[in-house]
């Protein structure tokens, strides 16, 4: 599939290069000559791109951030978001508070604002809720406004209330979770958040989980259990992979996970090793068996010694998680195309996570026409690991600044 990268330098070859750069995902490119760009598709893209000018004009979002909120949410016409943001001013919301929540909850430009929101802000507004309070909270959590029941938004809305305000004291303050019935949905959620909080947990992960039916939080016993046993492991709390690891050791049984354990033993890993991986990547410990099996065959197929499969899987555990054809891919362009010796890819294995298309293809291309192969090979992480910037210096600038030949390969029909 790659074999134009043999071929020489000159820029005749740069229409051949953009075959190389197409053979990379066919299907996404056969998809332009497919019967998929139906009326619905052709709608929701309009209703896409009317929501990104939206979000940019009306709130001064950047464009790319508006694209990722446009994936959750879209809409036609701007007379209900238009009824949404006018209520919430109504209500003394900044424009910097209302920017942060749709950022957090699209979902609430497509409220009634009159029959579903607004009560819900004068609800809040009659328990004597001041504007500044009212704004702050529903700021840090403004999933409170998709509550259905007035009860539930008044004790999620106080307990967020209780804790943005013991985060301002200067010394850390316990907080002790309502009185609502013991061992109830709501009371089991509450005091685990509490117990998340005072490890240190960060407040915006506390609260998205407040506002979800995320199982992490919503069960006793085993929460506690679990919660013990991450923290045992040395898990830092600020960090993502704490609630990544806790989840893991919560959903799966101590059976399950020293099955998991003896298939990474089976294939020379040390069970300290094993667990080593799961602290880096907590995810390692949910892939089935068989998954994990055809990883090695596939490794060991391309010439790879069963310890080095072993260094590559602890430096990169996230090789893992690819298919075993996209590993084959990667592995055999490296290796057996670029020629870069198998210890390469053990001392570099985040290599292996890169995209074929817009990293490792383009930038071997580049090697290739400036004829850098064989003893002049640089070094893997000199080509693939650098930033854009640092390679672009070294590969393709000159004294005289930009080489038109050597960009249009590096950019591979993308744009300069």
């Amino acid at each position: 599939m790659y074999s134009l990268i043999l071929h020489g330098r000159r820029l005749c070859e740069l229409q051949r290069l953009r075959i190389l750069r197409f053979a990379v995902n066919p299907l996404q490119n056969a998809s332009a000559f497919s019967s998929s760009s139906s009326s619905s598709s052709r709608d929701g893209q309009k209703g896409q791109n009317f929501t990104v000018s939206y979000l940019v004009d009306s709130l001064g979002l950047t464009t790319k951030l508006a694209e990722s909120i446009s994936r959750r949410v879209s809409f036609e016409n701007k007379v209900n978001p238009d009824s949404v943001l006018n209520l919430l001013r109504s209500h003394g919301f900044r424009n910097s508070q209302i920017s942060t929540i749709i950022t957090d909850y699209p979902q609430l430009l497509i409220e009634d604002a009159e029959k579903s929101l607004a009560p819900k802000l004068q609800f809040l507004q009659s328990r004597g809720a001041s504007t500044s309070e009212l704004t702050e909270t529903l700021s840090k959590v403004p999933k409170i406004l998709g509550l259905k029941e007035d009860k539930a938004i008044s004790v999620y809305y106080d307990f967020v209330k209780e804790v943005i305000a013991a985060n301002k004291s200067s010394k850390f303050k316990t907080l002790s979770h309502s009185s609502l019935p013991q061992g109830s949905r709501q009371e089991n959620k509450l005091r685990n958040v509490l117990a998340l909080r005072e490890l240190g947990v960060p407040l915006e992960v506390l609260f998205s989980l407040l506002i979800s039916d995320h199982p992490v939080v919503c069960g006793k016993g085993k929460f506690e259990e679990s919660l013990k046993k991450v923290v045992e492991m040395g898990f830092d709390p600020k960090t993502s992979k704490f609630l990544d690891a806790l989840r893991i050791v919560q959903r799966l049984s101590h059976k399950t996970l020293q099955g998991k354990v003896d298939v990474y033993k089976r294939l020379g890993f040390t069970v300290g090793e094993v667990w080593e991986i799961f602290r880096k990547l907590p995810v390692s410990l949910t892939h089935s068996d068989k998954k994990i099996l055809n990883s090695m065959e596939t490794f060991l197929g391309l010439g790879f010694s069963r310890s080095e499969f072993v260094m590559v899987v602890k430096r990169f555990p996230q090789c893992l998680g690819s298919s075993a054809e996209t590993l084959r891919k990667r592995i055999e362009f490296v290796v057996k195309k670029m020629k870069w010796p198998v210890k390469a890819v053990v001392s570099n294995p985040a290599v292996l996570g890169l995209s074929m298309e817009k990293r490792i293809v383009p930038r071997c291309n580049v090697i290739v026409s400036k004829g850098l192969l064989g003893d002049e090979l640089p070094p893997i992480s000199s080509v693939l690991k650098t930033n854009d910037q640092v390679f672009l210096d070294k590969y393709v600038m000159n004294h005289d600044g930009v080489e038109p030949e050597l960009m249009a390969i590096f950019t591979g029909g993308r744009g300069s």
